[in-house]
């Protein structure tokens, strides 16, 4: 206990909290940005748009590869007190989005390069292309990248409701995510 009355929390590390809502906040910008993009006509806009979807979807793996070291190379707190089930639940959670965070943007750069449109990240670096150009398997697997995006979208907002349920509670548990916090 401080001497404020206060119960010291054990936080995440600076790094591994910015990692956090870096990738957060691409993975929201993401997300809307598939929506929208796709609902345009076809224009130069709609090209550069696609192009912004692509490097990030290529930058969000390599932020999930660094955030995954990160988190096999340094220690966590200690999980808050919680029955079980919910330990358990928040752990599947976690691995099922961490899973999904490779599964969306490596599908959709298959598609992109089913279609012929290669990634060049950030118009300075080409990646190169791990399908051969075919429309047909371009159009088997669009789906699936949308399908698992949706499901992305699902895992956060079962996350989210984690978080609320525990901001309820009152256990503080943003303070150990925000790197800001005291």
């Amino acid at each position: 206990m401080r001497a404020d009355g206060a119960s010291k929390v054990e936080r995440y590390a600076p790094t591994a909290a910015v990692l956090h809502w870096t990738v957060a906040a691409l993975v929201a910008m993401t997300f809307v940005l598939g929506l929208y993009m796709t609902g345009l006509p076809n224009s130069p806009d709609k090209l550069r748009l696609y192009n912004w979807h692509k490097w990030a979807g290529a930058t969000f793996v390599v932020l999930t590869l660094i955030r995954l070291a990160w988190r096999l190379t340094h220690r966590v707190p200690p999980p808050l007190p919680m029955p079980h089930w919910q330990q358990r639940l928040a752990a599947a959670v976690l691995v099922a989005m961490y899973t999904m965070f490779f599964v969306v943007p490596l599908v959709g750069w298959a598609y992109s390069s089913a279609l012929g449109y290669p990634l060049v990240w950030f118009g300075v670096l080409p990646l190169p292309d791990f399908v051969p150009v075919d429309r047909e398997l371009a159009r088997a697997i669009h789906p699936w990248h949308e399908r698992a995006a949706w499901l992305l979208a699902a895992l956060v907002a079962l996350h989210l409701a984690g978080v609320a349920k525990h901001l309820r509670d009152g256990d503080r548990l943003l303070v150990r995510m925000w790197p800001w916090a005291r």
